[in-house]
């Protein structure tokens, strides 16, 4: 059984960094596209990044482009998500997210496990 376990939320004033981690177990990380996903309060939950299986492709939200950076350590089974310039719109929960994909994958309802979750808020 395949599980996802975020960690590294926290609280960071406007304009700092965090970095998010998810470790996942099992031995097929390697076949998944791997994703982060947010839920803020009141609001439906949102893509922020992807990466690809193998090649490593990478996709983002357009509002968190040239600040999050995603990648991939298919030897530790872990993904990161380095968040740097952070602003108050972008706290929420955030989600690692698993996909049985060769690509990249946006759509929600297009990943098959996600982790618990962690909390990323940011104070302006």
């Amino acid at each position: 059984q395949v599980q996802l376990v975020e960690s590294g939320g926290g609280l960071v004033q406007a304009g700092g960094s965090l970095r998010l981690s998810c470790a996942v177990s099992g031995r097929t990380f390697s076949s998944y596209c791997m994703g982060w996903f947010r839920q803020a309060p009141g609001k439906e939950r949102e893509f922020v990044a992807a990466i690809s299986r193998s090649i490593g492709i990478t996709y983002y939200l357009d509002s968190v482009k040239g600040r999050f950076t995603i990648s991939r350590d298919n030897a530790k089974n872990t993904v990161t998500l380095q968040m740097n310039k952070l602003e108050a719109e972008d706290t929420a929960i955030y989600y690692c997210a698993a996909a049985d994909s060769h690509g990249i994958v946006v759509a929600i309802g297009g990943y098959d496990l996600w982790g618990q979750g962690t909390q990323v808020t940011v104070s302006s």
